[in-house]
């Protein structure tokens, strides 16, 4: 993330999944409502609140149209994931990653098949680095 954003709610990262799953189109707040389906069983009201206060964190655009409020969204996903996981590692685990391997590794949370997949990534990304 570009500029310092507010926390995600939980439920506000739902909404902007549901937002970020349609990428490069405005949604109306029933769209938004509909792709919630599943997670959360919300009034229309509910989620206006929500979609305003996101408006406001910076999260969402909101542009008007013929009656209707059409959401996108202002921040990417990528973007988003990016500043979480730095502050997620930054405030659990002291900016290394290797703590982070670590404690997955010690906790029987990673299989065989996510090492494999890991070493794998991990030898790629030298590999391109190399070249």
């Amino acid at each position: 993330m570009k500029e310092t954003l507010k926390k995600l709610g939980e439920a506000e990262l739902e909404i902007m999944q549901a937002i970020w799953s349609h990428p490069d189109e405005e949604m109306t707040s029933v769209a938004v409502l509909n792709g919630l389906k599943g997670r959360r069983d919300w009034q229309l009201s509910t989620l206006m609140t929500s979609l305003s206060r996101l408006k406001d964190k910076g999260y969402v655009v909101c542009r008007r149209e013929g009656g209707s409020n059409l959401y996108s969204a202002a921040v990417t996903e990528n973007d988003y994931k990016a500043g979480a996981s730095k502050s997620f590692l930054k405030k659990l685990y002291n900016n290394s990653a290797q703590r982070l391997v670590a404690t997955l590794y010690d906790n029987d949370m990673l299989s065989a098949d996510d090492l494999a997949e890991l070493r794998e990534y991990l030898d790629r990304l030298e590999s391109e680095r190399r070249d």
